[in-house]
């Protein structure tokens, strides 16, 4: 069974830094998309960054410039580096990650969330 858990959250305070990591269970099917998400309380679960089997990255406006989404393909880990934290960042954050089953076809699992608290 696919397992998807996400590491590395806390508190920090405004300017700070962490580094989330989400370990992805091997699987007989490959690696896809993966994506880190954040839903703060009383808001709508959001899409954070994401980056492609192939590394291409996409970022939320809000978070341009100021974090970065790697993969280790090897360790079937992603990282979500993140810098130069906001209180607007506080929220639970979210892995989502997507096995290629067949060409047309991906299945999705999500972590279980790891909260990251940005004091002002």
């Amino acid at each position: 069974q696919v397992q998807v858990v996400e590491s590395g959250g806390g508190l920090v305070q405004t300017g700070g830094s962490l580094r989330l990591s989400c370990a992805c269970s091997r699987s007989s099917f490959s690696l896809d998309a993966i994506g880190w998400y954040r839903q703060a309380p009383g808001k709508q679960r959001e899409l954070v960054a994401s980056i492609s089997s192939g590394g291409n990255t996409n970022y939320a406006d809000s978070v341009k410039g100021r974090f970065t989404i790697s993969r280790d393909n090897a360790e079937n880990t992603i990282y979500l580096q993140m810098n130069s934290l906001k209180p607007e960042d506080t929220a639970v954050y979210y892995c989502n990650a997507k096995y290629r089953i067949s060409s047309g076809l991906v299945s999705t699992y999500w972590g279980q969330g790891t909260q990251v608290t940005v004091s002002s």
